[in-house]
């Protein structure tokens, strides 16, 4: 069975930075599309960044403040978040989205991680 595992989020000053990662276990990556959402109190769930075949898409809001990346040997995708705002103060979540014919309709999530700012 497979498993994202989220961590990295925090308390950041105005401006600051974090960098989340995301830890796959249970299964290949290279076959998923992974994608970054985020969830405001009160709000519902957003997509804030996707690496879809290698190629990196945005929210217009975290645009040129974000950047995904991803290690398929290691398993492992990024959210580097740099000049963070009030409004990225939100639980972030991890999702691979199966992107093959043999992943097709296979999906899995982390349990979040908090950003604060």
């Amino acid at each position: 069975q497979g498993q994202l595992v989220e961590s990295g989020g925090g308390l950041v000053q105005p401006g600051g930075s974090l960098r989340l990662s995301c830890e796959a276990s249970g299964f290949s990556i290279s076959t998923y599309n992974m994608r970054w959402y985020r969830q405001a109190p009160g709000k519902g769930r957003e997509l804030v960044a996707a690496d879809i075949g290698n190629r990196p898409r945005y929210a217009d809001s975290v645009r040129g403040r974000f950047t995904i990346s991803t290690d398929n040997a290691r398993k492992m995708t990024y959210l580097q978040m740099n000049d963070l705002q009030r409004e990225d103060t939100a639980v972030y979540y991890c999702n691979a989205d199966g992107a093959t014919m043999a992943t097709m309709g296979l999906s899995y999530w982390g349990q979040g991680t908090q950003v604060q700012r």
